[in-house]
């Protein structure tokens, strides 16, 4: 197993982005505010996400609560976009967020919604020295705010049990990225704050999947997410990874 200790001074945490995120934490569960995108694309992420864990744990998809018995952690879990949901699916659910912030907003909104999600302010690299492991990890739209890559994935994969799995998600390094993902996002369309994504750190799927086999992890699945401005939705594309995907990855 990799190591996730570097330094004494090796962290996953870049400060710039932290601050940048708990600016706006009061609006991640306003679907018309600055978080109006992942609410958009919220549907798609979850009916892919259930599929993949119905599938790998050969779980009951007819039944309201499939997820039953599962630990996850989703890293990077902002106000709980995508732990709430889940953990009404019957998973049992850490949310983890560097942010103290978004942990008091996502706290808040579950307590409210009557949904038990049991929320931290640490990182993915402090629960691995803790030795902690979950059937299945999620890491969504957290990478490309990372300062160390190398040492997230440490983290991540060092997370998971044996014959578990990791899903994450991020944007391509294309031209089309930086097009749509930056430039039409946050300038056209003004979906996010400008300076929200920095190109140079979208990372390709060819190098996310050599990380992953790197460390013990075999790749099951991939797929693009695709935006079309005249349905103004989001859909699954197994055939267009240009700008959004996501990866599927068993620990063996």
């Amino acid at each position: 197993m990799p190591s996730t200790t570097r330094t004494a001074h090796s962290t996953t945490i870049d400060d710039a982005e932290i601050a940048r995120f708990s600016a706006i934490a009061d609006e991640w569960w306003d679907e018309r505010g600055k978080f109006a995108p992942l609410h958009k694309l919220n549907p798609v992420r979850l009916t892919y996400l259930r599929d993949q864990l119905i599938r790998h744990f050969s779980r009951d998809g007819a039944s309201a609560t499939p997820l039953n018995n599962l630990s996850l952690v989703d890293i990077g879990c902002g106000g709980g976009l995508i732990a709430e949901p889940l953990a009404r699916l019957g998973a049992t659910v850490l949310g983890v967020d560097a942010s103290a912030t978004n942990i008091s907003v996502a706290s808040l909104h579950a307590k409210n919604a009557g949904v038990t999600v049991d929320y931290r302010a640490t990182t993915a690299e402090q629960l691995a020295l803790e030795g902690q492991q979950f059937d299945v990890v999620f890491a969504l739209e957290i990478i490309e705010h990372v300062a160390d890559v190398k040492l997230f994935y440490d983290a991540i994969t060092a997370l998971v049990k044996p014959g578990g799995i990791l899903i994450l998600s991020t944007l391509n390094r294309t031209a089309k990225s930086y097009a749509l993902g930056i430039i039409g996002a946050e300038y056209v369309l003004r979906w996010l704050p400008k300076g929200t994504h920095s190109w140079s750190k979208f990372i390709k799927p060819s190098e996310m999947a050599a990380a992953m086999r790197g460390r013990g992890f075999a790749v099951h699945d991939i797929m693009g997410i695709t935006f079309s401005p005249f349905e103004w939705k989001f859909s699954l594309n197994a055939k267009d990874m240009d700008v959004n995907y996501m990866m599927v990855a068993k620990k063996t």
